[in-house]
């Protein structure tokens, strides 16, 4: 090769590879965009939730009648409606909607939604026009989502994708089934990523993206299986079912049923079933978040992805919270010394009950030390022994006692029908006995006394210390059906799980054993034994309290929904139920200024009270506004009961919400509240209810105002009313009748009378 060609041939090469990366450059595709339909929801997104926007009024929207059906048409909606997008730029079409964002169109748009953002954007006059790139879109989403998000309601979550409606039928288009819940995926591909770990951006039950693919394997932990004996076996994963061909390696179909394992898959494919069959049962002593203590096995720790299933009745999977404490009726699967599953075997009936006992006067659930004695002997068991206590004898129990080495001690009558002194403790009637037995467990912060019994001689002790042993049979009668209904929910409610209980004997729950039990009580009890309150298939929240001022309230009184009490509707207390109007501070003060108003509650003394406060004393509960001037009552509830006061002042205005907080805020120690029959109360911090109206009755010479408090009825109002059902039972009434009067379309019968 000569030295010309040599030349031509060094320089000819760069030159070429020069030309071959402007050919390559100029020819390679434009990176993929984010359609507008999914910008436009992301952008929504950022302002409100799928839910709200599915609530928008069709008569509203920008779109054609055949296209408002359309996924994205809700979320652009929102944007034409509130401004952020203009109709006039952006039309309201499928074409719009599938074509690809540009950067002007995503600069205009988070301009609108929060003025400086689009100039993250750099829409230049070269790209204005071209589409912006999904990554880029994204960049600027998270930008948005720091100004807009303030409560971090949007999330990044990572998940297993069960499946969609591609693999899942019948199911609702647009669902995808995950280990986090079931959530809506609108505009987004995820068929691809079924059986995959992937990374998503969650509003609510909303996906807004797919950030990441996290990993195409995976493994379903802990799950039920089930085989109907073919050459398949089903997986139940969450709230879907899915198939999976039973290759001869992994065993016969017989394994397979109803059994607990973990299925391992890559891309989709089936490669292990590892089965899980060992099986522990026994009584629930205690649950927390971690740990479950079982009769005989101690403290177990969860398994990851722990799970709970109802194998009775209709399968399904449930939470922790239906494990019950107290009771036999799950079994565990246990591997590697940890619980993976709880198979919730039979049905719950509400035999027994175990209460928290409180130190004397029920100012705390922990005691610092126990006696306890028996008049027919105890037995003590603990830690594998069991010891006999002689007749009378007493047992002290401190927190360092030996026999508290493995947590707790059982004690027992030793004659069956005997009766367990708690001699620490004291109530109202003196020294308690309970029935059943008591268990100390021991606490870091003090020991925790234990009484489990059957629940119907738990009620036998809770409705004399709820209501007086004097009144109508039938009276006590539907107090026993009410406290029987409370309690059955506070059993499977779990509140008292980490101890091992269900309820305490405090006014928190119910009143139980503060009053010597008698024999009338105990026939209200037994003549109607094992009857709940049921609305449909549902035992009821059977409230109570003391008196009424004439009319009841609904369950919206400590700012629920009462559609969630759809039988606590509250009315007159007068035959016929009817509900009166008085949402008006006028309606109400010509109400409750009336003391003869005839109601079943009217002969009693809390009927109608009043009292007399002054801005002075006030100051010392709300301190907030600094010298009291005025206080208005701005919104009443059903019946007239205050669901907000409204309290100017020197130093401002605050609002007062809640009948509990009502009650709490204008109650002090220095009131004398005059009832009905003219007999007064005092040293009474709070006022007796909320059902009240307030005159102000002006400044005297000091700068002193004083305000005049009218009110009716003792307690929150909702439900049965006490001394209501008194007075209804001594017109003849039965205990069905006056429930039905205060519960609205219920029906009284034993659960087992209710198909689940």
């Amino acid at each position: 090769m000569n030295k010309k060609s040599l030349i031509g041939f060094v320089v000819g090469i760069p030159l070429l590879v020069i030309v071959l990366i402007l050919i390559i450059l100029l020819n390679e595709p434009e990176p993929e965009g984010i359609s507008r339909g999914l910008a436009y929801k992301s952008a929504a997104l950022l302002l409100t939730d799928r839910e709200s926007l599915e609530k928008m009024p069709e008569n509203q929207s920008y779109f054609s009648k055949q296209d408002q059906s359309v996924w994205y048409a809700k979320y652009m909606d929102y944007l034409y409606a509130n401004g952020y997008l203009d109709p006039a730029l952006m039309p309201a079409d499928q074409e719009t909607a599938q074509g690809f964002l540009t950067y002007q169109e995503a600069e205009r748009l988070a301009e609108a939604l929060a003025p400086g953002s689009g100039t993250n954007i750099h829409a230049g006059r070269k790209n204005r026009n071209k589409h912006i790139t999904a990554d880029e879109w994204w960049f600027l989403f998270e930008d948005l989502k720091k100004v807009l998000d303030k409560e971090n309601q949007i999330k990044s979550i990572d998940v297993l994708l069960y499946g969609t409606p591609s693999n899942i039928r019948p199911s609702s288009s647009w669902t995808a089934y995950t280990s986090e819940g079931t959530f809506g995926f609108e505009g987004i591909s995820l068929d691809s990523y079924i059986d995959w770990e992937v990374k998503v951006l969650v509003k609510g039950s909303e996906i807004i993206a797919l950030k990441e693919a996290v990993s195409d394997s995976v493994t379903y932990r802990n799950a039920w299986l089930t085989s109907d004996g073919s050459q398949t076996f089903e997986v139940h994963l969450g709230s879907v079912v899915r198939s999976f061909p039973l290759e001869a390696s992994l065993g016969q179909t017989e394994e397979f049923a109803n059994q607990v394992a973990d299925i391992s898959l890559k891309r989709g494919k089936l490669q292990k079933v590892t089965m899980k069959k060992k099986k522990i049962s026994g009584k629930v002593l205690a649950i927390t978040d971690s740990t479950i203590e079982i009769e005989n096995y101690g403290t177990l720790k969860f398994d990851k992805d722990f799970k709970v299933y109802r194998l009775y009745g209709q399968f399904e999977e449930r939470t922790v919270s239906d494990i019950l404490v107290g009771y036999d009726i799950q079994d565990f699967v246990v591997a590697h010394g940890r619980i993976c599953a709880a198979l919730l075997v039979r049905e719950f009936d509400a035999k027994t009950i175990r209460v928290l006992l409180m130190n004397t006067n029920f100012q705390s659930i922990f005691h610092p030390s126990v006696t306890l004695s028996s008049q027919t002997g105890l037995i003590l068991t603990y830690d594998g022994a069991t010891v006999q206590v002689p007749p009378k004898a007493e047992v002290i129990i401190e927190p360092s006692d030996e026999r508290l080495k493995n947590g707790r001690i059982v004690a027992a009558p030793l004659e069956k029908g005997g009766s367990i002194e708690v001699d620490s403790i004291s109530r109202s009637y003196g020294t308690p006995s309970y029935d059943g037995t008591i268990e100390i467990r021991k606490n870091p912060e003090g020991l925790l006394l234990i009484n489990e019994l059957y629940l119907e001689d738990y009620l036998t002790k809770v409705v004399p210390s709820e209501m007086p042993d004097s009144y109508e049979k039938e009276a006590l009668k539907a107090q026993a059906v009410c406290a029987r209904t409370y309690a059955y929910r506070q059993i499977q409610s779990n509140t008292y799980s980490k101890y091992g209980a269900h309820v305490d004997d405090s006014t928190r729950f119910q009143v139980y054993n503060n009053l010597p039990t008698a024999g009338k009580t105990e026939d209200a009890v037994r003549e109607t034994y094992g009857k709940l309150l049921f609305y449909g298939d549902t035992p009821v929240a059977a409230f109570y309290f003391s008196t009424s001022c004439g009319h009841t309230t609904d369950g919206s009184v400590w700012g629920g929904d009462p559609a969630q009490f759809p039988y606590l509707e509250g009315s007159l207390l007068q035959d016929g139920g009817e509900v009166l109007n008085l949402s008006t501070n006028s309606d109400f003060e010509q109400f409750i200024k009336n003391k003869d108003y005839p109601a079943y509650d009217s002969s009693f003394p809390m009927y109608r009270w009043e009292t007399t406060v002054t801005n002075r004393q006030l100051e010392e509960e709300i301190t907030e506004v600094g010298s009291i001037l005025n206080i208005t009552v701005v919104e009443r509830g059903v019946g007239g009961i205050v669901k907000k006061l409204r309290v100017e002042g020197s130093d401002g205005v605050m609002t007062i919400s809640g009948e509990g907080q009502v009650r709490a805020k204008l109650g002090n120690k220095y009131m004398t509240i005059t009832r009905k029959d003219g007999s007064v109360m005092k040293k009474f911090d709070s006022l007796p209810s909320a059902y009240l109206a307030i005159d102000n009755q002006g400044v005297d010479d000091k700068n002193i105002t004083t305000f005049h408090i009218y009110g009716g009825g003792f307690g929150h109002g909702v439900g049965m009313s006490q001394n209501g059902a008194q007075a209804m039972a001594k017109e003849g009434k039965s205990y069905e009748d006056i429930l039905k009067f205060f519960y609205h379309g219920v029906q009284v019968c034993e659960a087992k009378q209710v198909k689940e």
